[in-house]
């Protein structure tokens, strides 16, 4: 729901995931010294010098390493791999995803974009009679690349992190937008306010206009034309931080006084993920919230209605009505939809009154009627069963759109409300509601104000099958479309297919998977396959179409294989849930499975095997390949901004953040955290290292103490910028396998660190296609394909 406190959150919770891809991000920025280690944490690792992210030492340890890697794959840049990644990052026949500013004539249609001529990119705009042509009218807004360059460490280019509209209501212009850009591709970045009518950055000192120069975390939104509600680095000493290195303290920031004069309106707990506070108008009402984000599933919500004139003339710190505690369980996710509530509920709820609502309900009530503990009207508009799960939701005026899916297979289905009467009645979708296995389809207001009109953009694409776009509306469940943009093929499909397949995992559990490969390809246990899974944070594998993965490895004759593992919300929250904490090894056994069915089927073999995985993915390789079972399945593996140290993880940037998903390490937590700790299970387990630490050892030996193990050819690949998940993580594992296993018993581990791209890994196309020829080069290289 794109003007709700749920989405808002859910915003926030994909930037705190270690996906997708402080304390603080401004020790990157600023120079800071990296996080103290604990005595405890860090005793007998003679690798942690190497968590000194800008250290020259451990700078010229990357260098060294880079090279070596280069030196056995080769040249990325020389390659074919590269020039045909490059070319369809770069393609002007990419479909320009644009959205409507403003609702009356004179809106356009703005859209960001990045080439080989535009390599930092450029915000753009066109009218929808231009925009539905084959060759739009564009004319720049913003180009990035004749700003001046960043002086932030690394950073070398700016990275477009979006803007946020200033919204005063249906009447009124959509005129300003606070434009947020990062150095160098890292989650901090700047904030300046920018005129959309004289297409220039307002001047913050002659024209008062809002501007947060220095890089940081920060949470910045409208709340009226003079006044922003910010949440940073106030002061840049991480004061105003929680211990994940989020903003902590909330302000009122008037137009034309300084930051320091800014009035605190809300403060979390410092043990909190952060808090934010935020406010909207939606659809003739207008709600303000404050948001406590206790862990990465938690949540109090605390409310109070506005009305227009009161939010336009009245400050946050002078506003007299009360914010009263929203009476929600705290794993609930919470928007709205004019004066009506969205709950979503991650648990099942029985609600004042008895009415039992399950795990992963989409259930709706009056606000009003919420905030009084009066559920007699609620609605259920979406319940769970075993195989179906609601993976998102759009809203456009009078509808909500459900995305559903059933057994990873996309459904939509639509609801309409009615004012009046303040009922939902559901309505039939149309005739392309249910889509084949392999594709996905999912639609999205057509403006960015989702209020304005039941106008929808429909998108559809598939692993095989390039995207297209066509103008849709709700009111006939996108029956009838217009097709408006289609992607080309952007890689050569003739001959693959896509088939599901089920494997039962160690406790029965049937794990779904997706498999591209040759429709003649010959059963006889020879093909070059990736295995590619990410198995949490509640994040679903779903169907898409990737031209790097068809032009780098389906062309070159390689089968790709997805892996609904649990951790992901492929089956909601309680798939998630199935693998939490002490349950991680849920996923690994799920990998396990898949593993040996595409080696029982006789589609592949160990030495043609390999895995791939970023960032919580990274967590999954780190396992695969130190596990007594995967590592003998798996001949090769690639692991991307990974978690590795599983005991310091909540010590490094946004670790803390993500406690709610594999627990406290300083706690008994670790007795289980211990298990899942690849840096652990490999130097202590599986090297015999001592592992001491004040009770006199960290934890027990585990079932990866293995005198025969030996390490899958494995790249690992990260980012100096990366301001998530702390380069730290890789750079000791693999200064681990080189100095204490050897080669030996790590026959050959590679390393390449990205001195920008943050969590992403690169900062531009040429980065981006840089890193992936570079990923499917050592691959092809070892299992055996040719270039």
């Amino acid at each position: 729901m794109a003007s709700s406190g749920s989405a808002i959150r859910k915003a926030i919770g994909r930037t705190l995931a270690p996906a997708l891809l402080l304390r603080s991000a401004n020790a990157f920025s600023a120079g800071m010294a990296p996080p103290a280690a604990s005595p405890a944490a860090t005793a007998g690792d003679p690798h942690v010098w190497l968590e000194d992210v800008l250290g020259e030492k451990p700078l010229a340890w990357v260098d060294e390493v880079n090279k070596k890697c280069i030196e056995h794959v080769g040249d990325p840049k020389a390659t074919g791999a590269y020039r045909r990644i490059k070319s369809v990052l770069d393609s002007k026949e990419k479909i320009p995803h644009a959205f409507r500013i403003g609702n009356g004539d004179g809106s356009r249609y703005y859209n960001f974009w990045q080439d080989a001529d535009h390599v930092q990119g450029i915000w753009r705009r066109t009218s929808l009679e231009s925009y539905k042509t084959k060759e739009p009218e564009w004319t720049t807004v913003l180009d990035l690349d004749a700003l001046p360059p960043p002086t932030t460490g690394t950073a070398k280019t700016w990275v477009w992190h979006g803007s946020t509209l200033l919204d005063e209501g249906p009447d009124k212009p959509a005129d300003r937008a606070l434009i947020r850009l990062s150095p160098g591709g890292s989650d901090a970045d700047t904030c300046r306010e920018f005129d959309l009518n004289e297409e220039r950055f307002v001047d913050p000192v002659s024209e008062d206009g809002f501007a947060l120069p220095d890089p940081a975390k920060t949470r910045i939104s409208y709340r009226s034309r003079d006044e922003v509600l910010v949440g940073t680095d106030f002061g840049m000493d991480g004061s105003t931080l929680t211990d994940s290195g989020y903003p902590r303290v909330v302000k009122s920031w008037r137009r034309g006084t300084p930051i320091e004069d800014a009035v605190v309106v809300f403060e979390g707990e410092q043990d909190d993920i952060a808090a934010s506070m935020y406010a909207y108008h939606d659809r003739g009402h207008v709600h303000e919230f404050q948001l406590r984000s206790i862990t990465f599933y938690t949540s109090k919500y605390f409310y109070r209605p506005l009305t227009v004139d009161g939010i336009a003339g009245t400050t946050c710190d002078e506003e007299t009505t009360p914010f009263r505690e929203v009476p929600i369980p705290e794993d609930a996710e919470l928007g709205t939809f004019a004066d009506m509530a969205m709950v979503t509920l991650r648990s099942d709820f029985e609600a004042p009154g008895g009415v039992v609502f399950g795990t992963g309900s989409l259930v709706t009530l009056p606000m009003s009627d919420l905030m009084d503990g009066d559920w007699t009207g609620a609605v259920s508009l979406f319940a769970p069963t075993p195989s179906r799960s609601l993976s998102g939701t759009t809203e456009c005026r009078d509808y909500i759109i459900l995305k559903l899916l059933e057994d990873v297979k996309t459904r939509l289905e639509f609801w309409r409300f009615d004012k009046s009467s303040r009922k939902w009645t559901r309505q039939d979708g149309g005739e392309d509601a249910d889509v084949p296995v392999g594709q996905d389809v999912s639609v999205s207001p057509r403006g960015r104000d989702s209020s304005a009109d039941n106008a929808l953009w429909l998108f559809r694409d598939g692993y095989l099958v390039p995207d297209t776009m066509e103008m849709a509306s709700a009111e006939d469940c996108c029956a009838v479309t217009e097709p408006v943009k289609a992607k080309p093929a952007m890689f050569d499909a003739d001959g693959l297919i896509v088939e599901q397949r089920f494997a039962a995992s160690k406790d029965g559990t049937k794990i779904p998977y997706f498999v591209m490969r040759r429709e003649d390809v010959v059963m006889d246990g020879g093909n070059p396959v990736l295995l590619d899974a990410y198995g949490g944070f509640e994040i679903s594998m779903t169907p898409g179409y990737s031209a790097g993965v068809g032009a780098g490895w389906l062309e070159r004759g390689g089968c790709k294989v997805i892996a609904n593992i649990r951790g992901g919300g492929e089956y909601g929250p309680g798939w998630h849930q199935a693998a939490l904490k002490e349950n991680r090894y849920k996923c690994f056994e799920d990998m396990e499975a898949v593993a040996r069915d595409l080696i029982d089927s006789g589609l592949t073999c160990r030495e043609k095997l390999a895995c791939i995985g970023g960032s919580n993915g990274g967590l999954l390789v780190g396992n695969l390949i130190t596990r007594p079972i995967a590592s003998r399945l798996f001949g090769a593996a690639v692991c991307q901004v990974p978690l590795l140290d599983m005991k310091r993880y909540s010590h490094l940037l946004a670790g803390a953040s993500w406690m709610g998903e594999y627990g406290n390490p300083d706690t008994d937590d670790w007795s289980f955290l211990r298990r899942h700790s690849p840096y652990h299970l490999l130097r202590h387990d599986i090297l015999g290292k001592p592992e001491p630490g004040d009770d006199g050892v960290l934890g027990g030996a585990t079932e990866s103490t293995d005198a025969g193990w030996e390490c899958p050819r494995t790249l690992f690949t990260t980012s100096t910028r990366d301001d998530r998940v702390h380069p730290g993580h890789a750079r000791k594992m693999v200064a681990s396998l080189l100095e204490e296993a050897g080669p030996g018993r790590a026959p050959r581990v590679l390393y390449w660190e990205n001195t920008e791209g943050g969590h992403g890994g690169a900062a531009d196309n040429s980065q981006r296609a840089y890193m992936w020829a570079l990923t499917y080069n050592f691959l092809a290289k070892e299992l055996g394909l040719e270039e």
